[in-house]
């Protein structure tokens, strides 16, 4: 049995150190590479809460009293020449949307008017002299005279039963007549009906000059 001698125990030792020294080294160089290669695109993505919050700053604390409560409400507001620009601004860009929508751009109309076929409708009341239309300023004038002359009170209410009943027939008529029309010139809509029909005698019973958007063509024109 062969035993290792003082030299060869030595140089054995120093073979395993160096090999130990050698696969620190490797795995020491794995590391940084792999923390390299992370270090940019591969570290992993953080939350969007974590990342507003980030931006966001610290909170201020809250007021301690009443007195700073209004101070910081002020701060935030601006001051008074600021306030009136905005409220300026508002105004003006309030205004600039209602002339759009009175003047007919969809972007800006209800949601009720939008399309096609509902500004086809429009045109189709408005090139029309309806008799509905008289229906408020009559009405008007009927209650003013009842009050003015409480004998008239029968008579009144018949003439107003009488105008109803005109209004439902008229009513009828213009949306069949609307209907008809939006089926030829728009075949493949699926808007048509009682609504489109309702659509048109609350149209047809508006004030000319109070109707919104504002009508794009005259009386007996054709559409």
């Amino acid at each position: 049995m062969k035993l290792f001698r003082r030299g060869e125990s030595s140089s054995t030792d120093a073979t395993a150190e160096s090999t130990v020294v050698t696969d620190g080294d490797s795995a020491a160089g794995t590391t940084r590479a792999a923390a390299t290669a992370t270090a940019g695109k591969g570290r992993p993505t953080p939350k969007r809460r974590d990342a507003q919050g980030k931006r966001r700053g610290p909170i201020a604390p809250a007021p301690l009293t009443a007195k700073e409560a209004r101070a910081r409400r002020k701060a935030a507001r601006g001051s008074r020449e600021e306030r009136k620009a905005a409220s300026a601004r508002r105004r003006e860009a309030a205004a600039d949307r209602r002339e759009r929508m009175l003047a007919g751009e969809d972007k800006y109309l209800p949601p009720r008017d939008q399309g096609p076929v509902r500004a086809f409708v429009r045109d189709i009341v408005d090139a029309r002299r309806n008799l509905v239309g008289l229906f408020m300023p009559m009405a008007l004038v009927l209650i003013l005279s009842m009050f003015v002359a409480p004998a008239l009170q029968t008579i009144v209410t018949l003439a107003m039963l009488v105008m109803m009943l005109f209004m439902g027939i008229e009513g009828v008529l213009l949306g069949r007549v609307v209907n008809n029309r939006v089926r030829e010139r728009f075949p493949e809509t699926t808007d048509g009906g009682y609504r489109l029909g309702w659509y048109a005698f609350v149209r047809a019973s508006q004030i000319r000059k109070m109707r919104a958007p504002k009508p794009r063509v005259n009386p007996g024109d054709a559409v």
